[in-house]
């Protein structure tokens, strides 16, 4: 049986390239593929592959006085999924490029959004009604194969573009209300709901865990709708057979979940295309006549 796991932990690092290199030795030795990110604010990752052997990573990682206490979550999948294993050591975990504005100490990340747990979640939207806000944590096209509903999602292509979202002005108006974040895993709404919270939006929240634990609870069910994106060769997740293809395609804008890149290797964008536009392998016109040309 083949596992995918993904988890982060926020905790000062002192040395992040030994610990990068215990960590790849340690998923050579466990045959594991797929991304760790060690910074000196912590650890992230996405590892996959046999479940003992998956498993084994997991015990071995409590047995380190760092990582203890960290949050797994747990996916069908397998280590074929990452076309290889790659560790590195990054001045974030998350690159949102502003560093200065985050600090952590042994218990995470200091003075982030208020941890709701998906029924707390669900609590405060029954005591605020529509006075809550769900604020996507993610690039804009992950956003495009699914999101909790009635969502704002930032015009973002990258992660350090949320700076200059924050900074236009253009979510003013919703500083006085009650904001839940969410990304993935939760990891990067540890940073955002810091980034927001010191520009003035006065009540922010994140999900404990993220879309995946959320998804997790309440499938389809819920206020989540759509697939869920994800960062592998399975491209995207669905919490349960009821999950609807909300994203459309680029070229006839039928209701897709299928991404693909653009045959342009200089574009490479990814786009979204239906099973019947298979053949229009580009993410627009001017794309397809360059490949002509």
């Amino acid at each position: 049986m083949q596992k995918v796991i993904l988890f982060y932990k926020f905790v000062p690092v002192d040395d992040p390239e030994t610990v990068k290199f215990w960590q790849r030795n340690l998923c050579e030795r466990l045959n594991l593929k797929g991304r760790i990110i060690v910074a000196e604010q912590g650890i992230n990752a996405t590892l996959g592959g046999d479940i003992k052997d998956v498993k084994r990573y997991v015990r071995e990682m409590k047995e380190h006085s760092l990582f203890r206490g960290i949050q797994y979550k747990w996916s069908d999948g397998t280590g074929d999924d990452f076309p290889k294993l790659s560790v590195k050591v990054k001045p974030e975990l998350v690159a949102f490029k502003k560093p200065e504005e985050v600090e952590v100490d042994q218990n995470g990340v200091v003075g982030g959004g208020e941890h709701l747990s998906p029924q707390q979640v669900h609590k405060l939207i029954e005591e605020r009604g529509e006075e809550v806000v769900f604020f996507d944590g993610r690039n804009r096209y992950e956003a495009q194969a699914g999101r909790f509903k009635k969502a704002v999602v930032p015009d973002t292509e990258t992660t350090r573009d949320f700076i200059r979202e924050l900074d236009s002005g253009k979510y003013d108006h919703l500083k006085d209300r009650p904001i839940i974040t969410y990304c993935t895993g939760g990891v990067r709404c540890e940073i955002l709901s810091v980034l927001m919270k010191n520009r003035g939006f006065k009540e922010v929240y994140q999900i404990d865990g993220g879309i995946v634990k959320y998804g997790e609870e309440y499938n389809d069910e819920g206020y989540w709708e759509g697939t869920l994106y994800i960062f592998d060769n399975r491209m995207t997740q669905r919490f349960s057979d009821k999950a609807k293809d909300i994203g459309e395609c680029t070229h006839c804008q039928g209701k897709t979940s299928n991404f693909e890149n653009c045959a342009n290797v200089a574009c490479n964008k990814l786009v979204m295309i239906c099973a019947g536009c298979f053949d229009k392998t580009t993410c627009s016109d001017t794309c397809a006549k360059l490949l002509v040309a």
